[in-house]
């Protein structure tokens, strides 16, 4: 598991991933506990995956690391 302070970044959600979001039935509340208390896997240079289970679903967070800002891409509900 990767030590990964959270605190010290802006979070910013994209355009398309608030689209995706309304379209999902997700709230920004929901995001918002996804990337506070979710598991967070690295993958690429600056690329982050937040993933939250919940009872009937599991809720993905696509992000990318630029300068001190998470911005948030996209949204997945599994």
């Amino acid at each position: 598991m990767i030590s990964f302070d959270i605190n010290r970044f802006e979070i910013e959600i994209k355009k398309h991933a608030s689209i995706r979001a309304m379209q999902r039935g997700i709230t920004f509340k929901m995001i918002k506990v996804a990337i506070r208390s979710g598991k967070i896997e690295r993958f690429g240079k600056c690329n982050l995956r937040f993933t939250k289970n919940y009872k009937n679903f599991k809720l993905i967070c696509v992000d990318e690391i630029c300068g001190n800002t998470i911005k948030i891409v996209t949204v997945v509900i599994k």
